[in-house]
């Protein structure tokens, strides 16, 4: 991998990544046992390449390595469809998901993470369609296949999030599965959407310490048992202690409900098991949701999760994990820089940028005049 130096944009880019850590993966492993040409690491720099440059096909990947640039930088002149295809759909993802896990550690020594009284960890899902045809062994629906990205995302308070844990499952997992897997901090407040409601689950929360918030359902059951009393300037509707179910299925300790108008002049219901903050405060911590679903959106439209380069479960897996990567390797540029510019910005000044001498593109990023 000493083809790849900080001289370069995309050389400085993707120095966070730990080669050491890496190729000691790839030994245990034994990823490229059998390997002569396009060994792990280059494959590694080929797919990130791929997702900067949004390449719409393992053909057009081919054709990318006509630039001497990227021969360089990945040593390998040239490689043929085959190949990339058979790699990637045979190298196991495992590889990706312990680089992506490495990256979100180097993130949160970066923010200070420990430092932070009560980070927020937005838990959301989201479902990357596929073609039944071609995999088979997702269908979820008669006519449907898909996979669904299981997603925490901390957000923090300067508007730098990131994705913390991330779990790839079958389209037709239903999120309240994945609910134990990613509450598992009791150092933060959880927020997360009415897709995860569950009485006995947020019972067993409450009591084991873990914080909440969450929507609950217009047709909830809800018996009140104090009103509090709010500002006369809060955008908030109501605010009280709540006991909330019916007989057969009720939480059994009492929560806090706000109801509140949302930005398209709904009125949602909150709920919360804190009860030492502000009703403004909680209003505000429910509407950084917002930022899962911006990720959402960034993934499916900016890197090449629209369209899959292969059909196997491995592959469709690491093409997700090599894009969570290239999101980690954005927020580390931003917070190296600590750059003010959104996540797209930078790599779309880094895709702008890519074998240019690094500082071009770090001054460009910091928003500073090149000369």
């Amino acid at each position: 991998m000493d083809k790849i130096t900080p001289k370069t944009s995309f050389g400085q880019w993707f120095s966070p990544i730990n080669l050491q850590l890496f190729e000691e993966n790839v030994k245990t492993m034994k990823l490229d046992h059998y390997t002569k040409k396009l060994t792990t690491d280059s494959f590694l720099k080929l797919l990130l390449f791929a997702q900067l440059h949004e390449t719409e096909s393992l053909h057009a990947l081919s054709d990318c390595l006509f630039d001497d640039q990227l021969q360089i930088g990945t040593n390998l002149d040239s490689i043929s469809v085959s190949q990339l295809s058979r790699r990637l759909n045979t190298i196991n993802p495992e590889i990706f998901q312990r680089l992506f896990l490495d990256l979100v550690v180097q993130i949160q020594r970066k923010t200070n993470h420990a430092k932070i009284t009560m980070p927020l960890k937005i838990i959301d899902s989201s479902t990357l369609p596929l073609n039944l045809t071609n995999h088979k062994w997702a269908k979820f629906r008669k006519t449907k296949a898909g996979v669904k990205l299981h997603l925490r995302l901390v957000f923090m308070e300067k508007g730098v999030s990131y994705p913390e844990k991330a779990v790839l499952t079958n389209a037709k997992e239903h999120d309240r599965s994945q609910l134990e897997v990613m509450v598992d901090d009791k150092e933060c407040m959880y927020v997360f959407d009415r897709g995860y409601l569950d009485y006995e689950r947020f019972d067993r929360m409450t009591d084991e310490g873990y914080f909440f918030l969450s929507r609950l359902r217009k047709n909830a059951v809800i018996r009140e048992i104090e009103a509090f009393k709010l500002p006369e300037d809060s955008d908030v509707l109501s605010d009280q202690m709540v006991l909330i179910g019916t007989t057969q299925n009720r939480a059994e300790n009492s929560f806090r409900l706000l109801k509140v108008i949302d930005s398209k002049g709904n009125e949602l219901q909150l709920i919360t098991n804190r009860f030492d903050l502000s009703a403004e405060e909680i209003s505000e911590m429910y509407k950084s949701r917002w930022a899962i679903e911006l990720f959402f959106k960034w993934i499916k439209q900016h890197l090449n999760i629209k369209k899959f380069y292969g059909q196997s479960e491995w592959a469709v897996h690491n093409q997700v994990f090599i894009a969570l990567i290239v999101y980690c390797l954005h927020v580390l540029a931003q917070l190296e820089t600590k750059s003010k510019r959104k996540t797209l910005q930078i790599s779309r000044l880094l895709k702008a940028a890519l074998w240019k001498p690094a500082h071009i593109w770090i001054r460009k990023i910091k928003g500073k005049v090149v000369p």
